[in-house]
């Protein structure tokens, strides 16, 4: 992380927000973004959050979500330098308690309701079943630039989902299908006094609903498709789609959602490895996670 970048991002943040300084408390950092508590001479705070590309568009996605009335944190100015995001965000305080499962069905009904927008990229069901071949592709240019050797399972496990993508995909568009979060974590989901806010749209698009339901989990343990088919029916029971449940490409929902969030992540991650992070210092880290969740894609999509 640049710290001078940062700190030229917050500057030129100041200047549009009638601002001479800021006090930093820093919130989180990753290795891409970090998100910041900033307090004026004035008293007032702000979220300062700052983002490198691929995530240089969320301000428009939270803008867009304001807009539409999803409940999200107030953009109220941000500035972009050399491929990197500033933003000024509403600081939303610290939340009263975690979110659950009903919070997230709840929050998701509200998401999955809204109308689609037409500045978000979509996913449909070409694009879900190119995610193996896409994947095969980073995989190809890694080795071409001398990475990732000894991968010969993750090209055959990749080229198996592949040929079983045409049929697997089937289904895609149906209902849930318009706002996917694709961040859609606990974490993800402020619950403050005034009620809740969705964070996190850096990576919003259209597409398949299930794919925010399948991420509810997370990926760090063994998917779980008993837990997230209760999910949905709570879902459902929040005033969510009755389709939610149905199957597709041959499969129950809960193993259909899974299978092909994982295989979402796996193609992310090699996309990071070779064009965003393209760090051969994280390729072993990498090579892990994506082993990993091709074990899951295979078994969850039963190919």
């Amino acid at each position: 992380m640049d710290d001078n970048l940062t700190t030229d991002l917050l500057a030129n943040l100041c200047i549009v927000a009638n601002q001479t300084t800021a006090k930093r408390e820093e919130v989180r950092v990753w290795s891409m973004s970090g998100v910041e508590r900033v307090t004026f001479p004035d008293g007032c705070t702000r979220i300062f959050k700052y983002a490198k590309r691929p995530f240089d568009s969320e301000d428009q996605a939270l803008r867009l979500a304001g807009t539409l009335g999803i409940p999200a944190p107030k953009v109220y100015h941000s500035v972009r330098i050399e491929g990197w995001l500033g933003m000024l965000l509403e600081d939303l305080g610290t939340p009263v308690r975690e979110a659950d499962d009903l919070d997230g069905a709840a929050a998701a009904v509200v998401l999955h309701r809204t109308r689609t927008a037409g500045a978000l990229p979509v996913l449909h069901e070409e694009g879900l079943r190119a995610l193996p071949s896409r994947a095969l592709d980073h995989l190809d240019q890694l080795r071409k630039a001398d990475r990732w050797p000894d991968t010969g399972d993750i090209e055959q496990a990749l080229d198996q989902i592949a040929r079983a993508a045409d049929a697997r995909a089937q289904g895609t568009t149906l209902a849930p299908f318009g706002w996917v979060h694709s961040e859609f974590h606990p974490t993800s989901l402020h619950i403050g006094r005034r009620g809740w806010r969705l964070l996190d749209f850096a990576r919003a698009f259209t597409g398949p609903g299930l794919l925010d339901l399948a991420s509810w989990h997370g990926t760090l343990d063994d998917p779980d498709p008993v837990r997230l088919r209760v999910f949905l029916e709570s879902y459902v029971t929040e005033g969510g789609t009755p389709d939610v449940l149905a199957e597709r490409g041959g499969l129950p929902a809960e193993k259909w959602a899974l299978g092909w969030h994982r295989m979402w992540v796996v193609e992310w991650f090699m996309e990071q490895s070779i064009r965003w992070i393209n760090d051969p210092a994280t390729d072993p880290t990498y090579i892990k996670v994506v082993r990993r969740h091709l074990s899951d894609v295979l078994q969850l999509l039963e190919v």
